[in-house]
């Protein structure tokens, strides 16, 4: 449920909003009434509402200079008045006010712009919540295979060869036994001398370097999910999705999402989301 406060001095209207809109039907509940600005701050401050449903015109501080109190605020804001002068609603915008409310109030039009803002809360909490599951590219411990690609003081000579063997074979279906019949050495001796040398298994260092270039590929925003999976070597879409959510700690298609809303996304990586969720 989305919480409401509700700032107006005027008794009847407060109760009003409190007691005569079905807000349960919309999703929210009011979890408190302040009666002029510096009560609303208090119990923005005590409730941490989702929303504010604020009158202009108060005593002792008003709805703006009360909004203007919260510089990064966490909640939306809806003003309310009986003055529809144009410096009123300038201010509001400014305060970056969902929407602008005149009085006698439109019972249909309030259901109407609560159901908006609602859905613009719920659409900020997702993103929060992959934000805080995606992480920067940056930060996340994938291999820079360019860089292995040119170390060229590796104890053991095929280790490049493996590498590079991967670099280029990556979309296929590959294995240690592969390159190991190519080079006439065991399996078992050659993923050995490759993980002392690089500190990862054949198998973590193909699946990391295939999980790069599915990032690549998903930020392009041009293919769907499993059109990635086959291009970076995962006959298996459900395989490919667990093996990137257990590098990025997220689902392909949580990051696909990610990267649209968090970096706002071109028209193409747009259709191709619009196109993955259907």
């Amino acid at each position: 449920m989305f919480k409401v406060l509700i700032a107006e001095d005027e008794d009847l209207i407060r109760k009003g909003l409190a007691y005569t809109i079905d807000w349960a039907k919309m999703g929210c509940m009011v979890v408190g009434e302040a009666s002029n600005g510096e009560e609303g701050i208090k119990k923005i401050e005590e409730l941490s509402p989702d929303l504010v449903i604020t009158d202009i015109k108060m005593p002792i501080m008003d709805g703006l200079q009360m909004l203007q109190n919260f510089k990064e605020r966490e909640f939306e804001a809806i003003i309310i008045t009986g003055y529809g002068e144009f410096e009123y609603a300038k201010k509001a915008i400014e305060l970056d006010v969902f929407d602008y409310l005149l009085k006698p109030i439109d019972e249909d039009k309030l259901y109407e712009v609560v159901g908006e803002v609602t859905k613009r809360i719920s659409e900020k909490e997702i993103l929060r919540k992959l934000k805080n599951t995606v992480k920067d590219i940056e930060n996340i411990k994938l291999i820079d295979t360019e860089i292995y690609c040119q170390k060229s003081s590796y104890k053991y000579k095929n280790t490049p060869v493996v590498i590079d063997y991967i670099v280029h074979n990556y979309a296929n279906k590959i294995s240690i036994e592969d390159i190991a019949d190519q080079l006439e050495v065991s399996p078992s001796y050659l993923s050995k001398k490759f993980k002392d040398d690089t500190c990862h298994t054949f198998n973590d260092f193909l699946n990391s370097y295939r999980i790069q270039k599915a990032i690549n590929l998903l930020t392009e925003g041009k293919y769907k999910v499993y059109e990635i999976a086959e291009m970076v070597g995962f006959s298996d879409y459900k395989y490919f999705s667990y093996v990137f959510k257990s590098y990025m700690c997220c689902s392909p298609m949580e990051f696909l999402k990610a990267n649209v809303l968090v970096r706002g996304g071109d028209s193409e990586s747009n259709t191709a989301y619009s196109a993955e969720l259907n």
